[in-house]
C-alpha cells in the first residue's frame, strides 16, 4: 500500500487582528512581490506593513477580525480527500504562503506522514510567479531544509480545466437567471491585477486569465452574452494591467447595464471578494448608476470543482514529468513569449 500526500497552497490570511501586520510583512518581504536585494527588501516590508496595517485591520473588521481563508480551504481539503478516497492511503495538507500553516511547518507534518509520493496543488488556477511560483519555490526550499526527499509532482496551472470551468459556468448561469426582468446584464470577470512590468517580463498570468474567461463563456453557451475581463486590487504607484474593475463598473453605468461580477481568479471567499467586491465595489457601482449588482460566489467546494481537483491529482500521478499543466499534461500551454512560464519551451 502506497502513501500519497497532496498539498494545497493558498495565500493565507491573518487569524486575529494582531496577525495583520506580520501577515503583511511576510507578503511584502517575498522577493516575488518586491524584487529588491537585502537589506532594502526587509526595510521596505517593515515600512509598508507598518503603514498599511491600520487600514487592513479595518478591512478584516468586516470579517470578524480575521480571514476565513484557512477555514474555507480546510473544507476544500476535506472534500478533495473524500474524492480521492478510492486511492490507497492519502492525506491532504494545507500550506499557506504568508500566514500559518506555512511551508516550514507543513513540510515537517508531511515528512512525519512518510508519503511515498507528493502532489503539490496550488489553488491558483492561473499561474503567476507571484502566486503559484512563489509558493512552489518556498516549498522546495523548506523541503530541502528538513530533508524531505520524496518523488514530487507539481501542478503549475489549470486555467481551462474542465471541472474548474464547469463550476464557474454553473454559478454564472444561476446568477444570470436572477437578473431582474427587463434589465440587461453584463458579466464582469474580475481577477486580481498585477503591475504591467510583471507581465512585460514574461509572466503568463493575464494570458491564462483570458483563456479561463474564453472557456467559461464558451461553456455557458449564450451567443449574446455581454461580458468583459477586468482587474482589481491595485496598490502602489506602479501602472497595473487593465481595464480596472472600477472602470468597467463606470462603463456599465454609462451603458445602463446590470452587472454580474465573477471572481475569476479566486477559488475561495476572502477579503478581496467579501469586502472589496461585496462592499467597496458595490458602493462604487451605485455611485456609477449601475442598476443592479450581482456577485457570483467563489467556487469553494462546488462538486464540479472538487472533481476537477481530484482529476488533476490523478493526472499528475500519471504524468511523465514532475511539473504538469492541467490534467496529466507534460507539455507547455503558454505561448513561447511568456518566458516566466515554469515549463521550458
Amino acid at each position: 500500500m502506497s502513501r500519497l500526500a497532496v498539498v494545497l497552497f493558498n495565500l493565507g490570511g491573518p487569524d486575529r487582528p494582531e496577525s495583520v501586520r506580520p501577515f503583511l510583512f511576510n507578503l511584502f518581504y517575498d522577493v516575488a512581490i518586491i524584487s529588491v536585494p537585502q537589506p532594502v527588501r526587509w526595510c521596505l516590508a517593515h515600512l509598508i506593513s507598518k503603514c498599511r496595517a491600520p487600514a487592513a485591520r479595518k478591512i478584516y473588521e468586516h470579517l470578524g477580525g480575521k480571514s476565513p481563508l484557512l477555514y474555507l480551504t480546510r473544507s476544500q481539503a476535506n472534500a478533495l480527500q473524500e474524492n480521492l478516497s478510492d486511492m490507497d492511503e492519502i492525506k491532504v495538507f494545507i500550506c499557506m504562503r504568508y500566514w500559518h500553516p506555512m511551508s516550514k511547518e507543513v513540510v515537517r507534518s508531511v515528512k512525519d506522514f512518510a508519503p511515498d509520493q507528493i502532489v503539490l496543488l496550488p489553488l491558483y488556477p492561473q499561474y503567476s510567479g507571484t502566486t503559484s511560483g512563489s509558493s512552489l519555490r518556498d516549498w522546495k526550499e523548506a523541503a530541502k531544509r528538513v530533508g524531505l526527499s520524496v518523488p514530487t509532482s507539481a501542478i503549475c496551472c489549470y486555467p481551462t480545466d474542465s471541472g474548474w470551468i464547469q463550476a464557474q459556468a454553473e454559478l454564472i448561469s444561476k446568477a444570470l437567471k436572477s437578473v431582474t426582468q427587463g434589465n440587461e446584464g453584463r458579466v464582469l470577470f474580475s481577477a486580481h491585477g498585477l503591475p504591467k512590468k510583471v507581465i512585460a517580463a514574461g509572466d503568463p498570468y493575464q494570458w491564462q486569465v483570458e483563456k479561463t474567461v474564453e472557456a467559461v463563456v464558451d461553456r455557458i453557451g449564450e451567443n449574446r452574452l455581454d461580458w468583459a475581463v477586468c482587474y482589481q486590487s491595485r496598490v502602489g504607484p506602479l501602472e497595473w494591467i487593465g481595464p480596472s474593475t472600477e472602470d468597467e463598473l463606470a462603463r456599465a453605468g454609462e451603458d445602463g447595464k446590470s452587472v454580474i461580477v465573477v471572481p475569476i481568479a479566486f477559488v475561495s471567499e476572502h477579503s478581496e471578494t467579501l469586502v472589496e467586491l461585496d462592499i467597496e465595489y458595490r458602493e462604487e457601482a451605485k455611485r456609477f448608476g449601475v442598476t443592479e449588482y450581482i456577485r457570483v460566489p467563489a467556487v469553494g467546494t462546488n462538486p464540479s470543482f472538487i472533481i476537477g481537483l481530484g482529476d488533476l491529482v490523478r493526472g499528475a500521478l500519471a504524468c511523465n514529468s514532475d511539473l504538469s499543466c492541467g490534467i496529466g499534461s507534460d507539455t507547455r500551454v503558454c505561448p513561447q513569449n511568456y518566458q516566466r512560464c515554469p515549463r521550458p519551451v
